[in-house]
């Protein structure tokens, strides 16, 4: 399978995103801690510097504490601040405020020394689709402020959003880049619903995914679904079918709903915390 998404309204995201960044002293860019590296837009980094960088390990909750402990070091080496967040439950958002003025001291200090006080830090919340910017913000501000939706691509437009009198969000819509170099990272976009669904081979994902499991995550399956889990991928998605009795036309397994039902199981973290892939592949 080959992934690629990136429609017209991306461009003109970006676009605006290059126009505003002037105006701007810190970038928050979210990632999915079940995928954090594959998650992060590469053009960011070249659109952010020489500004302060703030990484939200969002979604951790559905990801592996050891991993999301170990990426928060990795990022915070190359010199990010780093928050861990469940943006859904709220787990994080308290602490944001505290980090946003210490990732900006150097700013607020110059400000100082020019006698500009009480300038609010102005950020841009950057990611890619559906990592979950929207519902960060609408918990950042206790209020529901921006559009939030379980598909990629539900902000279309940038919207300021004035916290408190000392940040303003920026918030931009979410935005892929051109070309994946390395089909795993689309791959892996897939998996946590980054790239439009009716596009994809169901099938196919769920059969990557299950293959991931097997190697890195054994006995997740044969819990969750009570199965054998030690054959083939294919074989271990047939027993998924049988177990959840997906079924077409009789008693035939319906391997294309039990593939759509699985990936649902694995994106809401009903298989457990699992983390993708790991630091040192990135070393």
């Amino acid at each position: 399978m080959h992934f690629q998404w990136y429609p017209g309204h991306m461009t003109k995201a970006k676009r605006m995103m290059q126009e505003n960044i002037k105006l701007i002293d810190l970038v928050i860019e979210l990632v999915d801690a079940r995928v954090p590296m594959s998650s992060r837009n590469p053009e960011i980094d070249e659109l952010g510097k020489n500004k302060a960088r703030l990484i939200l390990l969002n979604k951790s909750d559905l990801a592996e504490d050891r991993w999301n402990d170990a990426w928060a070091e990795y990022f915070k080496a190359k010199g990010f601040s780093v928050v861990k967040v469940n943006s859904k439950k709220g787990g994080g958002i308290k602490s944001i405020q505290g980090v946003i003025q210490e990732a900006c001291k150097e700013k607020i200090e110059r400000d100082r020394k020019r006698g500009i006080l009480n300038r609010p830090v102005r950020a841009m919340v950057v990611g890619i689709p559906n990592v979950g910017k929207s519902t960060f913000i609408n918990a950042l501000a206790g209020k529901a402020c921006t559009k939030t939706g379980n598909k990629p691509g539900v902000t279309k437009g940038k919207q300021w959003i004035r916290l408190n009198k000392n940040v303003e969000l920026l918030d931009t819509p979410g935005i892929l880049w051109p070309k994946f170099e390395d089909q795993t990272v689309g791959l892996r976009l897939a998996f946590i619903g980054s790239i439009k669904d009716e596009i994809l081979q169901k099938e196919e994902l769920a059969l990557d995914m299950i293959g991931f499991l097997q190697k890195n995550y054994a006995g997740v399956l044969a819990e969750k679904y009570g199965i054998d889990e030690s054959g083939d991928a294919f074989t271990c998605l047939k027993n998924i079918a049988e177990s959840r009795h997906c079924l077409v036309r009789g008693n035939e397994l319906d391997t294309d709903k039990a593939a759509m039902l699985f990936i649902d199981d694995f994106r809401n973290g009903r298989l457990g915390k699992l983390t993708l892939e790991f630091p040192q592949d990135y070393d």
